[in-house]
């Protein structure tokens, strides 16, 4: 096949090593991390970039002008609450980039295993339409597991 961009097989050994470093990640954060729904998302005041800097401004004032505090603000709250935020925002990032790299990798990877098994496929309903030894065996059984319709990405 031309033009070929996975060319490169990852070793399993490396493969099980990141599986493991990412099972060590989520046990370490398993404790503090939070599931939510898609309707609790939908709920919350999502703070990004712009907002960042005035949520930092506040509680910085907060804590240095504490006349203005509200006796139902907790400070101590405020400042994890912040302070993680900031710090996960970080490691999203992170994760995002990985996950965005290792998808394309395994669409890309996909891709060309489905279109080299298309290309045998077709080869081998040709062999078989002209009754070549053995295509025919071949050809009924990939023509019973072809993918009818649309593909999705996780059929390939």
């Amino acid at each position: 096949m031309k033009n070929n961009k996975h060319s490169q097989a990852i070793p399993i050994e490396v493969l099980t090593e990141v599986q493991t470093k990412i099972d060590e990640a989520s046990t370490l954060l398993k404790p503090y991390l939070i599931a939510l729904t898609p309707k609790e998302r939908q709920k919350l005041p999502k703070m990004g970039s712009k907002t960042l800097s005035f949520v930092e401004k506040a509680l910085d004032f907060s804590k240095q002008n504490q006349i203005f505090n509200p006796s139902y603000l907790d400070i101590d709250a405020f400042s994890i609450d912040f302070n993680d935020a900031h710090e996960l925002w970080a490691l999203v990032n992170s994760v995002e980039q990985l996950y965005a790299n290792l998808d394309d990798t395994e669409m890309v990877a996909g891709s060309e295993a489905f279109q080299a098994a298309l290309l045998f496929y077709n080869s081998v309903k040709l062999a078989a339409a002209q009754d070549v030894p053995g295509a025919k065996t071949i050809y009924d059984e990939l023509k019973n597991r072809f993918p009818r319709g649309k593909h999705k990405k996780r059929d390939i």
